[in-house]
Protein backbone atom coordinates (compact mmCIF):
# COMPACT_ATOMS: atom_id res chain seq x y z
CA UNK A 1 0.00 0.00 0.00
CA UNK A 2 1.26 3.34 -0.91
CA UNK A 3 1.88 5.91 2.00
CA UNK A 4 2.51 9.51 1.27
CA UNK A 5 6.12 11.05 2.38
CA UNK A 6 5.85 14.84 3.91
CA UNK A 7 9.23 16.75 4.25
CA UNK A 8 9.13 18.76 6.50
CA UNK A 9 6.65 17.34 9.30
CA UNK A 10 9.42 16.46 11.55
CA UNK A 11 10.63 20.13 11.46
CA UNK A 12 7.09 21.64 12.25
CA UNK A 13 6.98 18.99 15.42
CA UNK A 14 9.89 19.55 17.01
CA UNK A 15 8.57 23.01 17.15
CA UNK A 16 6.74 21.90 19.63
CA UNK A 17 8.72 20.66 22.04
CA UNK A 18 10.08 22.72 24.96
CA UNK A 19 13.93 23.87 24.24
CA UNK A 20 14.66 21.42 21.07
CA UNK A 21 15.80 23.46 17.46
CA UNK A 22 13.65 23.92 14.58
CA UNK A 23 16.42 25.25 12.61
CA UNK A 24 19.20 24.16 10.27
CA UNK A 25 22.70 25.40 10.70
CA UNK A 26 23.74 27.82 7.98
CA UNK A 27 26.33 25.27 7.19
CA UNK A 28 24.07 22.74 6.29
CA UNK A 29 22.05 24.90 3.58
CA UNK A 30 24.99 26.84 2.04
CA UNK A 31 28.72 26.99 0.96
CA UNK A 32 31.30 29.11 0.36
CA UNK A 33 32.04 30.78 -2.79
CA UNK A 34 35.16 30.11 -4.23
CA UNK A 35 35.38 26.84 -1.57
CA UNK A 36 34.54 23.57 -4.31
CA UNK A 37 35.43 20.82 -5.80
CA UNK A 38 37.43 20.35 -9.16
CA UNK A 39 37.20 17.47 -11.34
CA UNK A 40 40.06 15.30 -12.93
CA UNK A 41 40.49 12.89 -15.31
CA UNK A 42 43.16 10.41 -17.18
CA UNK A 43 44.34 8.29 -19.44
CA UNK A 44 46.09 5.19 -17.75
CA UNK A 45 46.53 1.33 -18.88
CA UNK A 46 45.06 -1.61 -16.19
CA UNK A 47 47.40 -4.41 -16.14
CA UNK A 48 47.28 -8.20 -14.58
CA UNK A 49 43.66 -9.05 -15.55
CA UNK A 50 44.61 -12.63 -16.92
CA UNK A 51 42.96 -12.30 -19.97
CA UNK A 52 40.26 -10.70 -19.37
CA UNK A 53 41.92 -7.89 -20.77
CA UNK A 54 41.11 -5.90 -24.73
CA UNK A 55 41.14 -7.57 -27.42
CA UNK A 56 43.97 -5.45 -29.24
CA UNK A 57 42.15 -2.58 -29.89
CA UNK A 58 44.42 0.15 -31.65
CA UNK A 59 44.59 2.55 -28.80
CA UNK A 60 45.54 -0.62 -25.92
CA UNK A 61 48.08 -2.00 -28.22
CA UNK A 62 49.82 1.64 -28.71
CA UNK A 63 49.37 2.90 -25.34
CA UNK A 64 51.10 -0.20 -24.46
CA UNK A 65 53.73 0.39 -26.57
CA UNK A 66 54.46 4.03 -25.60
CA UNK A 67 54.40 2.80 -22.15
CA UNK A 68 57.53 0.45 -22.72
CA UNK A 69 59.38 2.93 -24.94
CA UNK A 70 59.34 5.18 -21.57
CA UNK A 71 61.43 2.33 -19.89
CA UNK A 72 64.29 2.05 -23.04
CA UNK A 73 62.13 -0.77 -25.17
CA UNK A 74 61.26 -0.13 -28.35
CA UNK A 75 58.71 -2.34 -29.92
CA UNK A 76 55.99 -1.71 -33.02
CA UNK A 77 52.52 -1.52 -31.57
CA UNK A 78 51.34 -5.03 -34.44
CA UNK A 79 53.70 -6.48 -31.65
CA UNK A 80 51.96 -6.36 -28.69
CA UNK A 81 49.60 -7.80 -27.17
CA UNK A 82 46.40 -6.78 -24.75
CA UNK A 83 45.04 -9.73 -23.19
CA UNK A 84 45.90 -8.82 -19.43
CA UNK A 85 45.49 -5.09 -20.01
CA UNK A 86 42.88 -3.01 -20.49
CA UNK A 87 42.91 0.95 -21.52
CA UNK A 88 40.43 2.83 -19.05
CA UNK A 89 39.70 6.44 -17.54
CA UNK A 90 40.41 7.47 -14.43
CA UNK A 91 38.45 10.40 -12.75
CA UNK A 92 38.03 12.03 -9.43
CA UNK A 93 37.16 15.48 -7.40
CA UNK A 94 39.93 17.22 -5.70
CA UNK A 95 38.19 19.61 -2.64
CA UNK A 96 39.38 22.59 -1.99
CA UNK A 97 42.35 23.24 -0.27
CA UNK A 98 43.59 20.07 -0.21
CA UNK A 99 47.99 19.89 -0.18
CA UNK A 100 50.34 18.07 -1.83
CA UNK A 101 50.49 15.01 -0.61
CA UNK A 102 46.77 14.67 0.30
CA UNK A 103 45.08 11.28 -0.75
CA UNK A 104 42.08 11.47 -2.97
CA UNK A 105 39.72 8.37 -3.75
CA UNK A 106 39.66 7.32 -7.57
CA UNK A 107 37.11 5.57 -9.57
CA UNK A 108 38.73 3.27 -12.66
CA UNK A 109 36.43 2.35 -15.85
CA UNK A 110 37.15 0.80 -18.57
CA UNK A 111 37.18 1.99 -21.99
CA UNK A 112 37.54 -0.97 -24.00
CA UNK A 113 35.84 -4.22 -24.74
CA UNK A 114 37.99 -5.63 -21.73
CA UNK A 115 35.20 -8.17 -19.26
CA UNK A 116 36.37 -7.52 -16.12
CA UNK A 117 39.19 -5.18 -14.39
CA UNK A 118 39.46 -8.05 -11.27
CA UNK A 119 42.80 -8.28 -10.09
CA UNK A 120 43.87 -5.76 -11.84
CA UNK A 121 46.65 -2.47 -10.96
CA UNK A 122 46.03 1.02 -12.72
CA UNK A 123 49.82 2.08 -13.15
CA UNK A 124 51.25 5.66 -12.56
CA UNK A 125 48.49 8.13 -14.53
CA UNK A 126 48.00 11.81 -14.50
CA UNK A 127 45.14 13.16 -13.32
CA UNK A 128 44.34 16.48 -15.33
CA UNK A 129 42.05 19.55 -14.31
CA UNK A 130 39.83 21.42 -16.79
CA UNK A 131 42.67 23.70 -17.46
CA UNK A 132 44.67 20.63 -19.01
CA UNK A 133 47.01 20.71 -16.05
CA UNK A 134 48.18 17.60 -14.04
CA UNK A 135 46.96 18.02 -10.42
CA UNK A 136 46.75 14.37 -8.98
CA UNK A 137 48.49 11.00 -9.84
CA UNK A 138 46.85 7.60 -9.49
CA UNK A 139 48.19 4.22 -9.26
CA UNK A 140 47.23 0.98 -7.45
CA UNK A 141 45.60 -1.71 -6.65
CA UNK A 142 41.81 -1.82 -7.95
CA UNK A 143 38.89 -2.91 -6.01
CA UNK A 144 36.00 -4.19 -7.70
CA UNK A 145 32.72 -4.35 -6.37
CA UNK A 146 31.41 -6.81 -8.28
CA UNK A 147 32.60 -10.46 -10.64
CA UNK A 148 31.77 -11.99 -13.99
CA UNK A 149 32.73 -15.72 -14.14
CA UNK A 150 31.95 -18.87 -16.66
CA UNK A 151 32.71 -19.67 -19.97
CA UNK A 152 30.30 -17.59 -22.43
CA UNK A 153 30.36 -18.77 -26.07
CA UNK A 154 27.69 -22.43 -27.71
CA UNK A 155 27.26 -24.39 -24.72
CA UNK A 156 28.39 -21.57 -22.36
CA UNK A 157 27.38 -19.36 -19.53
CA UNK A 158 28.09 -16.88 -17.76
CA UNK A 159 26.89 -15.39 -14.49
CA UNK A 160 27.58 -11.27 -13.50
CA UNK A 161 27.28 -8.98 -10.65
CA UNK A 162 27.28 -5.80 -10.36
CA UNK A 163 29.75 -4.06 -13.18
CA UNK A 164 33.44 -6.19 -13.12
CA UNK A 165 34.39 -3.14 -15.53
CA UNK A 166 34.35 -0.41 -12.84
CA UNK A 167 36.49 -0.07 -9.58
CA UNK A 168 37.96 2.38 -7.44
CA UNK A 169 40.96 2.80 -5.45
CA UNK A 170 40.96 4.23 -1.89
CA UNK A 171 43.29 6.94 -1.54
CA UNK A 172 44.75 5.75 -5.02
CA UNK A 173 45.53 9.29 -6.06
CA UNK A 174 48.52 11.62 -4.51
CA UNK A 175 48.06 15.53 -4.93
CA UNK A 176 50.80 16.87 -6.15
CA UNK A 177 49.70 20.64 -7.28
CA UNK A 178 47.28 22.67 -5.11
CA UNK A 179 44.62 24.24 -6.19
CA UNK A 180 44.66 28.55 -5.59
CA UNK A 181 41.67 29.25 -3.73
CA UNK A 182 39.94 32.37 -2.21
CA UNK A 183 37.40 32.84 -0.33
CA UNK A 184 37.53 36.60 1.01
CA UNK A 185 37.44 39.23 -1.79
CA UNK A 186 37.68 43.04 -1.04
CA UNK A 187 36.86 41.98 2.92
CA UNK A 188 33.54 40.22 1.59
CA UNK A 189 32.73 36.39 1.37
CA UNK A 190 29.97 34.74 -0.21
CA UNK A 191 27.51 31.94 1.08
CA UNK A 192 25.52 30.59 -1.63
CA UNK A 193 22.52 28.63 -0.80
CA UNK A 194 22.43 24.89 -2.23
CA UNK A 195 18.99 25.25 -2.72
CA UNK A 196 17.65 28.70 -3.81
CA UNK A 197 14.92 30.58 -2.06
CA UNK A 198 14.46 34.47 -1.53
CA UNK A 199 12.51 33.49 1.48
CA UNK A 200 15.42 31.50 2.38
CA UNK A 201 18.04 33.72 1.21
CA UNK A 202 16.34 36.89 3.55
CA UNK A 203 15.82 34.64 6.71
CA UNK A 204 19.62 33.93 6.84
CA UNK A 205 20.72 37.65 5.79
CA UNK A 206 18.44 38.94 8.87
CA UNK A 207 19.52 35.62 11.16
CA UNK A 208 23.31 36.89 10.61
CA UNK A 209 22.57 40.51 11.34
CA UNK A 210 20.80 39.22 14.57
CA UNK A 211 24.91 38.46 15.20
CA UNK A 212 27.05 40.34 13.20
CA UNK A 213 25.22 43.69 12.72
CA UNK A 214 24.53 45.29 9.11
CA UNK A 215 26.95 42.90 8.12
CA UNK A 216 25.04 40.23 5.60
CA UNK A 217 22.77 41.49 2.76
CA UNK A 218 20.64 38.70 0.69
CA UNK A 219 22.07 39.59 -3.17
CA UNK A 220 19.49 36.95 -4.93
CA UNK A 221 17.84 33.50 -4.10
CA UNK A 222 20.71 32.00 -3.87
CA UNK A 223 23.80 34.38 -2.95
CA UNK A 224 23.98 36.43 0.76
CA UNK A 225 27.39 38.41 1.34
CA UNK A 226 28.65 39.09 3.99
CA UNK A 227 31.06 41.77 5.03
CA UNK A 228 33.92 40.40 7.80
CA UNK A 229 33.86 42.89 10.45
CA UNK A 230 37.16 44.60 11.29
CA UNK A 231 37.72 42.44 14.74
CA UNK A 232 37.68 39.59 12.34
CA UNK A 233 39.93 40.28 9.36
CA UNK A 234 42.98 38.46 10.54
CA UNK A 235 41.01 35.68 11.40
CA UNK A 236 38.45 34.75 8.84
CA UNK A 237 38.24 31.33 9.41
CA UNK A 238 36.55 31.79 13.08
CA UNK A 239 34.24 34.34 11.80
CA UNK A 240 33.11 31.69 8.84
CA UNK A 241 32.90 29.10 11.93
CA UNK A 242 30.56 31.32 13.80
CA UNK A 243 28.56 32.29 10.44
CA UNK A 244 28.12 28.52 9.90
CA UNK A 245 26.97 28.06 13.28
CA UNK A 246 23.85 29.91 12.87
CA UNK A 247 20.28 28.46 12.50
CA UNK A 248 17.67 29.03 10.50
CA UNK A 249 14.55 28.02 9.20
CA UNK A 250 14.34 27.53 5.40
CA UNK A 251 11.25 27.77 3.67
CA UNK A 252 10.39 25.01 1.72
CA UNK A 253 7.95 25.38 -1.04
CA UNK A 254 4.89 23.50 -2.04
CA UNK A 255 5.74 20.90 -4.68
CA UNK A 256 4.96 17.79 -5.64
CA UNK A 257 7.37 14.61 -6.90
CA UNK A 258 6.10 11.89 -8.78
CA UNK A 259 8.35 9.30 -9.86
CA UNK A 260 6.56 6.93 -12.55
CA UNK A 261 8.79 4.43 -12.60
CA UNK A 262 9.48 3.35 -8.75
CA UNK A 263 5.88 4.71 -7.77
CA UNK A 264 7.13 7.19 -5.61
CA UNK A 265 5.26 10.47 -4.61
CA UNK A 266 6.70 13.04 -2.16
CA UNK A 267 4.77 15.80 -1.13
CA UNK A 268 5.78 18.86 0.94
CA UNK A 269 3.43 19.96 3.95
CA UNK A 270 2.85 22.99 3.04
CA UNK A 271 0.55 22.35 -0.20
CA UNK A 272 -3.23 22.68 -0.44
CA UNK A 273 -5.67 22.25 -2.58
CA UNK A 274 -8.30 24.71 -3.46
CA UNK A 275 -12.25 23.69 -3.16
CA UNK A 276 -13.17 19.92 -5.36
CA UNK A 277 -14.55 17.14 -5.59
CA UNK A 278 -12.88 13.79 -6.86
CA UNK A 279 -13.85 10.73 -8.45
CA UNK A 280 -11.89 8.07 -9.71
CA UNK A 281 -13.69 5.04 -11.34
CA UNK A 282 -16.06 4.09 -8.97
CA UNK A 283 -14.44 6.12 -6.26
CA UNK A 284 -15.57 9.07 -4.72
CA UNK A 285 -13.80 11.35 -2.62
CA UNK A 286 -15.23 14.55 -0.82
CA UNK A 287 -13.11 16.85 1.31
CA UNK A 288 -14.56 19.62 3.20
CA UNK A 289 -13.05 22.12 5.60
CA UNK A 290 -15.18 24.54 8.23
CA UNK A 291 -15.00 26.77 10.86
CA UNK A 292 -16.52 26.17 14.25
CA UNK A 293 -17.26 28.71 16.86
CA UNK A 294 -16.18 27.66 20.85
CA UNK A 295 -17.70 30.40 23.24
CA UNK A 296 -17.81 30.15 27.20
CA UNK A 297 -20.54 30.14 29.42
CA UNK A 298 -22.63 32.54 30.72
CA UNK A 299 -21.06 34.75 33.19
CA UNK A 300 -17.68 33.23 32.82
CA UNK A 301 -14.46 35.91 33.57
CA UNK A 302 -11.32 33.35 32.55
CA UNK A 303 -13.15 31.87 29.67
CA UNK A 304 -12.88 33.41 25.93
CA UNK A 305 -14.34 32.93 22.25
CA UNK A 306 -12.30 30.73 19.96
CA UNK A 307 -12.15 29.38 16.45
CA UNK A 308 -11.56 25.78 15.82
CA UNK A 309 -11.00 24.33 12.42
CA UNK A 310 -12.35 21.29 11.35
CA UNK A 311 -11.55 19.14 8.39
CA UNK A 312 -14.30 16.17 6.98
CA UNK A 313 -13.11 13.54 4.39
CA UNK A 314 -15.70 10.97 3.15
CA UNK A 315 -14.62 8.08 0.94
CA UNK A 316 -16.83 6.12 -0.54
CA UNK A 317 -16.99 3.46 -3.09
CA UNK A 318 -19.62 2.89 -6.11
CA UNK A 319 -22.47 5.56 -7.35
CA UNK A 320 -21.73 9.10 -6.04
CA UNK A 321 -22.09 12.67 -7.15
CA UNK A 322 -19.25 15.32 -7.21
CA UNK A 323 -20.16 18.45 -4.61
CA UNK A 324 -18.61 21.68 -4.79
CA UNK A 325 -16.87 22.64 -1.82
CA UNK A 326 -15.94 26.13 -1.19
CA UNK A 327 -13.06 25.64 1.58
CA UNK A 328 -9.39 24.80 1.20
CA UNK A 329 -8.17 21.29 2.42
CA UNK A 330 -5.01 20.05 3.05
CA UNK A 331 -3.23 17.46 0.79
CA UNK A 332 -2.93 15.29 3.88
CA UNK A 333 -6.45 14.83 4.19
CA UNK A 334 -6.29 13.50 0.57
CA UNK A 335 -3.09 11.59 1.13
CA UNK A 336 -5.08 10.42 4.21
CA UNK A 337 -8.34 9.29 2.49
CA UNK A 338 -6.41 7.41 -0.78
CA UNK A 339 -4.17 5.65 1.93
CA UNK A 340 -7.56 4.39 3.71
CA UNK A 341 -8.28 2.58 1.04
CA UNK A 342 -5.69 1.30 -0.64
CA UNK A 343 -5.26 3.23 -4.12
CA UNK A 344 -2.26 2.21 -6.04
CA UNK A 345 0.47 4.39 -7.25
CA UNK A 346 -0.59 4.74 -10.81
CA UNK A 347 -4.20 5.78 -9.78
CA UNK A 348 -2.65 8.55 -7.58
CA UNK A 349 -0.56 9.76 -9.80
CA UNK A 350 -3.66 10.32 -12.01
CA UNK A 351 -5.71 11.93 -9.24
CA UNK A 352 -2.89 14.30 -8.65
CA UNK A 353 -2.51 14.97 -12.12
CA UNK A 354 -5.81 15.64 -12.95
CA UNK A 355 -6.21 17.71 -9.73
CA UNK A 356 -2.88 20.19 -11.07
CA UNK A 357 -4.60 20.35 -14.52
CA UNK A 358 -7.62 21.65 -12.75
CA UNK A 359 -6.00 24.23 -11.35
CA UNK A 360 -6.79 23.03 -7.44
CA UNK A 361 -3.09 21.80 -6.37
CA UNK A 362 -1.53 25.06 -5.64
CA UNK A 363 1.97 23.48 -5.71
CA UNK A 364 4.77 22.33 -8.54
CA UNK A 365 4.05 19.05 -9.44
CA UNK A 366 7.24 17.79 -11.01
CA UNK A 367 7.19 13.82 -12.94
CA UNK A 368 10.12 12.22 -12.85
Amino acid sequence: MLRLLFIGGLIGGMALVPGARAGSRIKDLTMIAGARDNQLVGYGLVMGLAGDGDKNPVYTVQSIANMLQRFGINLPAAAVSSKNVAAVMVTADIPAFVKNGTRLDVTVSAMGDAQSLQGGVLLQTPLLGADGKAYAVAQGALAVGGFIGGTSGPGGATVQKNHPTVAQISGGALVEQEIPTEIVRNNHLELLLREPDFTSAARMAAAINLVFTNSAAAMDSSTIRVLVPEGHASAPVDFIARIQGIEVTPDVPARVIINERTGTIVATSRIRIAACAVSHGDLTINIASTLNVSQPTAMSERGRTAVTPSTETDVGEGSGRLIPLPEMPTIEKVAAGLNAIGVSPRDMMSIFQAIKQAGALQADLIMR
